[in-house]
């Protein structure tokens, strides 16, 4: 039953969106599809680099680590790519 109104709800905004423009219907492939690539590598990347900011920041607050301004760090960056 469950499956009959999903699949009638999707048939729904099937018909919609093919009465949208066509610029807007290639607006809203690229969303979709780009929601199916972003997944759950990105939720657990995301939540990775929140775990690394939160532990770089304990390691500062720790004085385990020293601070440099940004345009120092960047400079060296810059440098290190060249």
């Amino acid at each position: 039953m469950m499956y009959n109104i999903l699949t009638s709800n999707i048939n729904e905004i099937g018909k919609k969106a093919l009465e949208l423009p066509a610029r807007d219907r290639a607006l809203l492939i690229r969303q979709l599809l780009e929601s199916l690539e972003e997944g759950e590598e990105e939720e657990n990347a995301e939540e990775l680099w929140i775990d690394e900011a939160n532990s770089r920041y304990n390691r500062f607050k720790q004085g385990k680590t020293s601070e440099k301004p940004a345009n120092e760090v960047l400079e060296k960056a810059k440098a290190n790519l060249k």
